[in-house]
């Protein structure tokens, strides 16, 4: 993990971003994530800002417009009904759509109230708690996992409830962000899915899946 930490590094650097203190937010911008790119993905979370303020009216708002706000993103249909379903469950009996409690609460606990939401699972959650509030989780996403098997990090075939539990016990404590993000970049630019650039890969050598 040393080396490939340090060899990562080399090619992409120490990424650095501030929490931002929204997990309302980045639950919906995970959900307008999915199957599409990050620009698509952020010009339907503006339009749906733009639109709809505060989150209480989006939760309250016809699934219809809300699905129009983010049609940008792509299968908005489906999307908007998630988003809804999202707010209204965190609203559930009147409350507040707050999160910040996750602040300071332990993270198995937030975990598992996040988890518990309409279509969330264990990276949507790592999203959450890492991007929110910089707190120790690793989302695990396709390529995180991609780049992880091949370099046997990771379980290949595990699901990704024990893939993320795998992930978060080989990261060393502070280096959540800097693992998930240059992980997720190499294997956008390097080791792809179909056709991985082997013979071009400063993590070729300690590889044991390297194509000769």
């Amino acid at each position: 993990m040393r080396a490939v930490r340090e060899r990562l590094r080399a090619m992409y650097g120490i990424p650095v971003m501030e929490p931002h203190g929204d997990p309302v937010g980045e639950l919906v911008l995970t959900v307008l994530s999915q199957s599409t790119n990050d620009r698509n993905r952020d010009v339907a979370f503006l339009r749906l800002r733009d639109r709809f303020d505060p989150w209480e009216a989006v939760r309250d708002a016809p699934v219809e417009e809300i699905e129009e706000a983010i049609r940008p993103g792509g299968i908005s249909k489906v999307k908007s009904v998630r988003i809804k379903a999202i707010l209204e469950a965190i609203g559930e009996g009147g409350r507040d759509l707050d999160l910040s409690w996750m602040r300071e609460a332990p993270i198995a606990e937030s975990q598992a109230y996040l988890t518990a939401l309409p279509g969330v699972g264990r990276k949507t959650a790592a999203c959450v708690l890492l991007f929110s509030y910089g707190l120790r989780d690793v989302p695990v996403d396709t390529h995180v996992s991609r780049v992880g098997m091949r370099l046997h990090l990771l379980e290949p075939g595990a699901p990704f409830d024990r893939l993320h539990d795998q992930m978060l016990a080989i990261t060393p404590p502070g280096a959540e962000l800097e693992f998930h993000v240059n992980l997720l970049r190499h294997g956008r630019r390097t080791c792809h899915a179909q056709r991985p650039a082997c013979g071009v890969c400063a993590l070729r050598r300690m590889c044991p899946s390297r194509r000769d």
